[in-house]
């Protein structure tokens, strides 16, 4: 269930609470009449179905009730009632199913965001990753990828791809592209920092490497890796599942990939950098990709269960 609390002008009220007790799998409606200071008017709280939530933002929007009040929603961990319990089988489909089209696009706008802790996360990342395959050290590697943040502006691509939403298609290509350059000069430099503290030397970067030599040679089994963890990836965000969200994120190979790209530069090894890079790009085309297409389907196979089952209009008078 999501709780949902509005304020509304008091003149727009009546027709609030008509959307809300028209739309299945709504209940617990509440107004606090004259309540709200700053915007002044009404507050109004309701329950809803989560794969009910969708459809009843999206009507409050076109009332323009976030224009001239507000509209905040919240995940319910525990709910127990009669009523939630009829609200939820009324309407169509499941919870997890649902996307919650404004959630998803807040949350992937948030994190597609270049600012200097996300800057500094990755940069972080990529330096851990860069001792990792100087030492051919696999925990590190998996540290290394459990720290970078870079899954946030890969969905947000993906989000905005199929919202036609060009405007966080270009923030989320920024947050991606700058900062990964800037998190490869960084690990660069801190590269050229270790190698004069002798705790690097080119040897390293020279010697076999069982452990993480997969860095540098891409093939289609990083691709379909790539397409995998993309799937998943974009699920847990849609389904609220962030320990699914922790596993894609050290399944694939994209901050190790930029870090030996890094380090292998500073050393003129242009081969281990070209090949980490292609390594690079692969990994993010691929997720990319992957999110995109399963957003999509999501959309259409959600679209297809709520015409193709019975809708039961919500009591009126269903409050309390």
């Amino acid at each position: 269930m999501l709780h949902l609390r509005l304020i509304v002008p008091a003149d727009r009220t009546d027709e609030v609470l008509e959307l809300i007790e028209a739309t299945v799998g709504t209940t617990h409606v509440a107004v606090l009449s004259g309540a709200a200071r700053n915007p002044a008017g009404d507050v109004v709280l309701c329950d809803v179905a989560r794969e009910a939530g969708d459809e009843l933002i999206g009507g409050l929007k076109k009332l323009g009730i976030d224009d001239c009040g507000s509209i905040t929603a919240e995940n319910m961990d525990l709910t127990l009632s009669r009523r939630a319990d009829e609200a939820e089988r009324e309407a169509p489909g499941e919870g997890m199913d649902a996307v919650l089209w404004e959630e998803l696009s807040e949350v992937t706008h948030e994190e597609s965001t270049f600012s200097a802790t996300y800057v500094t996360f990755l940069s972080v990342a990529t330096m851990l990753a860069a001792c990792g395959v100087m030492l051919d050290n696999a925990v590190l590697i998996v540290g290394a990828m459990a720290v970078g943040p870079e899954f946030g502006p890969l969905a947000g691509i993906s989000t905005a791809l199929v919202q036609r939403a060009p405007k966080l298609v270009a923030r989320s290509l920024w947050a991606l592209i700058g900062g990964f350059l800037a998190a490869m000069v960084l690990t660069a430099g801190f590269a050229w920092l270790m190698d004069a503290l002798d705790l690097f030397d080119e040897d390293m970067i020279k010697a076999p490497r069982p452990q993480t030599g997969f860095i540098w040679h891409p093939d289609w089994m990083s691709f379909v890796v790539a397409l995998l963890a993309g799937i998943a990836g974009t699920l847990s965000l849609t389904s609220a599942k962030s320990g699914a969200l922790i596993g894609v994120a050290i399944s694939v190979t994209t901050v190790p990939a930029a870090a030996n790209a890094a380090v292998a530069f500073s050393y003129q090894d242009l081969d281990q950098a070209w090949g980490s890079s292609v390594q690079l790009l692969a990994n993010l085309g691929g997720i990319v990709l992957a999110g995109t297409v399963t957003l999509l389907v999501q959309k259409a196979l959600w679209h297809f269960t709520r015409s193709s089952t019975p809708v039961r209009r919500a009591r009126t008078g269903a409050s309390g």
